[in-house]
């Protein structure tokens, strides 16, 4: 090839990148994925936030940040939430990860609204930060008893997520494989936003979900935030203490 076909060919490529990342910067142009302390901050810049949970009915009913209404695209009168907003003004969508909620964002932009503000971490990094919510629950677990379970235990693995989560569904079975193979050794404490909202506040630790921490002696040795190759990762960890 010679001098002048190879430099086309470089000009090419790099005229396919640049058209490629101009298209992706296109597409999520005013989306944006704000951690919680931002996010939290954008809503008290606002006099009458629109505030959305993208989660179901359910998820809604029983815990959500204040002052949020909820819908999703699957919603009924979907339309009627729609038409109730202000599309010059900024919305802001949490759901439990950014699935519901990023696709909610991008379905209004296409619909004209100006600015989507998507919570990274969702529920759980509002509610896993200490920030004020609604819950008509009672937490089963305090964080009194919390921090005796890890007081009385030498060895302590706790697994933070909600029933509602795909990714909190599958590790269940592998706590399973966890519990069978180290027994009395290892102390297991499954924590549900369903049943123990206030004690997730509580910790101040809880960015998504799910979240998997490990005590020895009453200290963390290993912390965890979504699924990857948990087995492997514990029993490593507990190797090398």
């Amino acid at each position: 090839m010679n001098q002048f076909s190879l430099k086309s060919v470089k000009n090419g490529i790099t005229a396919i990148v640049f058209l490629v990342a101009i298209a992706g910067f296109s597409q999520n142009k005013n989306v944006f994925t704000l951690k919680i302390d931002s996010f939290s901050a954008k809503i008290k810049e606002q006099k009458n936030p629109q505030l959305i949970d993208a989660r179901g009915t359910e998820e809604f009913a029983l815990n959500h940040i204040n002052g949020a209404v909820n819908f999703n695209l699957e919603t009924e009168n979907y339309t009627k939430y729609v038409t109730a907003l202000d599309k010059s003004k900024p919305v802001f969508i949490y759901s439990i990860g950014a699935g519901r909620s990023g696709q909610l964002a991008k379905e209004l932009l296409k619909n004209g609204f100006s600015e989507m503000h998507v919570l990274q971490g969702g529920i759980a990094a509002w509610i896993g930060s200490g920030k004020p919510f609604y819950t008509n629950l009672k937490s089963k677990l305090t964080l009194i008893e919390y921090n005796k379970i890890i007081a009385d235990n030498n060895t302590v693995l706790v697994d933070i997520g909600s029933k509602y989560c795909g990714a909190c569904k599958k590790v269940k079975p592998v706590l399973e494989t966890i519990r069978t193979e180290y027994g009395a050794n290892l102390k297991i404490v499954e924590i549900d936003l369903e049943e123990s909202p206030q004690v997730i506040a509580d910790l101040k630790t809880v960015k998504v979900f799910p979240t998997l921490i490990l005590y020895k002696n009453g200290k963390i040795i290993f912390k965890k935030e979504g699924l990857g190759d948990l087995k492997k990762d514990v029993d490593l960890a507990l190797v090398n203490q």
